[in-house]
């Protein structure tokens, strides 16, 4: 029996992973997952699942708890300070325990440089791509697309009463790709064999401009809903002054400078493949968020 581990098992992304492994039929003893805070995963515990303590800022505690590993779902960290440092000890824990398949989630993009207006989210997700390639693991890249998930944090919750889409993505497309999808691709990769070596383009079947967000979101609730992209300067200012974080505020400019640099504008047919069907389209998720009247 294979042995599957999944990091970031108290995150959306894992937690999804784990279940759609245990409705494939994996058993639930076959599953451990990796938690930092052992109190967020008493519903993992729940469903039988092995919950080991651990961190990637622990070195220790990775190869123990990567030992005898078959398949590690590797997913990235979300501390962009210092995921560098940690995801490094992620792959050489790995390679010290002797996990036989790494299977990492990483992101699309198109510039790699430091001129991308993600440079330093992108940083480590590239050096560790490098590492993995480097380090005589077996590895899988999944090289995901913009979570369709984000759409409604990206564009805030006041749209359906100001009628506008507020964000200086100009007409940039992105293959925003619902988490869901990406998780039970995870999963058929875990469960399948045939990845080893292989890198994924987990992006949609087509893309989308936030104009077309701004009217799927209008011909769902019936409201009138337009797309205005400002200048990245007037954006930021705009929302310093309603209160929102400097961090934050910097992180939304720099991901629609990204969208509209085409940064994200991929469409391939790789997840379709994994999934057997046809991703989620924008339209069928945005009807999940804004209901009609």
């Amino acid at each position: 029996m294979s042995k599957i581990l999944v990091t970031g098992a108290t995150g959306h992304l894992g937690k999804a992973t784990v279940d759609f492994l245990l409705q494939k039929g994996i058993a639930a003893g076959q599953i451990s997952a990796l938690a930092r805070d052992e109190s967020k995963a008493a519903d993992l515990k729940t469903k039988g699942i092995n919950v080991i303590t651990g961190n990637y800022e622990d070195y220790a505690s990775l190869v123990a708890a990567f030992k005898g590993v078959d398949k590690l779902l590797f997913v990235s960290a979300n501390d962009v300070a210092n995921r560098t440092v940690q995801q490094e000890s992620v792959v050489k824990a790995a390679k010290e325990a002797g996990v036989k398949h790494v299977i990492y989630t990483s992101f699309e993009r198109k510039n790699e440089t430091e001129t991308s207006p993600i440079a330093i989210v992108a940083e480590a997700q590239l050096k560790t791509e490098k590492w993995l390639k480097e380090s005589g693991l077996t590895y899988t890249i999944l090289k995901n697309n913009l979570y369709m998930d984000f759409i409604p944090v990206f564009i805030g919750d006041k749209v359906l009463e100001t009628g506008v889409v507020y964000l200086p993505a100009g007409e940039g497309k992105a293959g925003f790709t619902l988490r869901n999808d990406m998780a039970e691709a995870a999963a058929n990769i875990l469960v399948t064999p045939g990845h080893e070596g292989k890198i994924y383009d987990i992006t949609n079947v087509e893309t989308y401009t936030y104009d077309d967000i701004a009217s799927a979101i209008a011909g769902i609730t019936g409201k009138a809903i337009k797309y205005v992209s400002p200048t990245v300067e007037e954006y930021i200012s705009t929302l310093t002054g309603a209160g929102v974080p400097a961090e934050y505020s910097g992180m939304f400019a720099g991901f629609a400078l990204a969208q509209a640099e085409g940064e994200f504008d991929f469409v391939g047919n790789d997840l379709e493949q994994l999934l057997g069907r046809k991703p989620t389209t924008l339209k069928d998720f945005l009807k999940t968020i804004y209901k009609s009247n």
